[in-house]
């Protein structure tokens, strides 16, 4: 199909999908009277409740050879390795939102395919030109952003610890992509999204124990009879469901470069909403002029992955035909 025309209602759930996912940094700034890794088990966890019943009817109808490897050793160990970075990732970035503005946040976790390019760089191979002209604006993007560091947003005040942590969200991201690219080549979607959303939801719940001195005034289900039920119902949904799920139904129909660079603009709509929305402000002169430089970088990155990529499978096409 992405080959061919692609239907007008796919670019609906597109645009819709681009600014679900968007719209979580806004939303979790708003709640943040609770602690942010419990926050972010609430949000996971609900998450995973409107996935069981998915899953439950993908389970009811895969066939006996795919249930029987979804038990197997090492399918159960990537499973729980995605959970760890998920929870990883939630909770690095969650955190980050109340360290810096919400801008910043979306700009440095949204950096995850500079992480990429830097681990292909040390284990794989040499990125190409594009990807390493990318790679060297994004690192000036980045450090340009910075000079924002003090500037007051909204409520909040731009810091470089509160952008390391959302880079370090950015990081952990990385290992929860490289298992969902292994299991979903046969998985369904469901039934991977369900077990690895409640894997990470739980263990966001002793890390908010051990972490954060206020867990007892809330607990680990406390959204239940929480004021802040709808918001949390809100993020699972229109984030979790709309979001990420519709943008792996239009992986079905484009490729995913286009889903990877439309995923870039979460900074400027996740931005954009938190200020009409949720006052969070106004970015700062610096992440002006370094953002865009930032987000540039990551494109070409990502355009010339794409460029090696298609490139291997050519010549491997080639190969075979002679």
């Amino acid at each position: 199909m992405r080959g061919g025309t692609v239907p007008a209602h796919v670019w609906l759930v597109l645009g819709v999908a681009i600014c679900g996912v968007s719209s979580a940094g806004a939303i979790f700034t708003h709640v943040d009277e609770i602690p942010p890794l419990l926050r972010a088990s609430w949000r996971l966890q609900l998450t995973a409740l409107i996935l069981a019943p998915f899953a439950l009817f993908q389970y009811s109808s895969i066939e006996s050879d795919v249930k029987s490897k979804l038990f197997e050793s090492s399918t159960l160990k990537i499973i729980v390795a995605s959970g760890i970075f998920l929870a990883l990732h939630f909770g690095f970035w969650v955190t980050s939102l109340d360290y810096t503005s919400l801008t910043h946040s979306l700009l440095f976790v949204t950096a995850h395919p500079l992480v990429i390019l830097i681990g292909m760089f040390l284990f794989v191979r040499k990125p190409n030109r594009l990807e390493l002209l990318g790679g060297i604006a994004a690192f000036a993007g980045a450090a340009i952003s910075m000079l924002d560091a003090g500037d007051v947003q909204g409520d909040r005040s731009v810091t470089i610890f509160g952008d390391q942590l959302a880079f370090l969200g950015a990081v952990f991201v990385v290992g929860y992509i490289v298992c969902g690219r292994i299991l979903r080549e046969w998985m369904p979607l469901f039934l991977y999204a369900f077990p690895v959303t409640l894997i990470g939801g739980l263990l966001l719940i002793p890390a908010s124990w051990l972490l954060e001195s206020n867990y007892a005034d809330y607990g680990a289900f406390g959204y239940v009879s929480h004021e802040t039920l709808a918001w949390f119902i809100l993020l699972a949904f229109i984030a979790g469901i709309l979001g990420h799920t519709g943008l792996n139904y239009c992986l079905k129909y484009v490729s995913p470069l286009l889903i990877s660079i439309s995923v870039t603009l979460e900074p400027v709509l996740g931005s954009i909403i938190g200020w009409m929305f949720f006052s969070t402000g106004i970015p700062g002169l610096w992440t002006w002029i370094g953002g865009p430089i930032l987000l540039l970088g990551i494109i070409s990155i990502l355009y010339g992955e794409h460029i090696t990529n298609q490139t291997l499978v050519d010549n491997k096409a080639t190969l075979e035909a002679e």
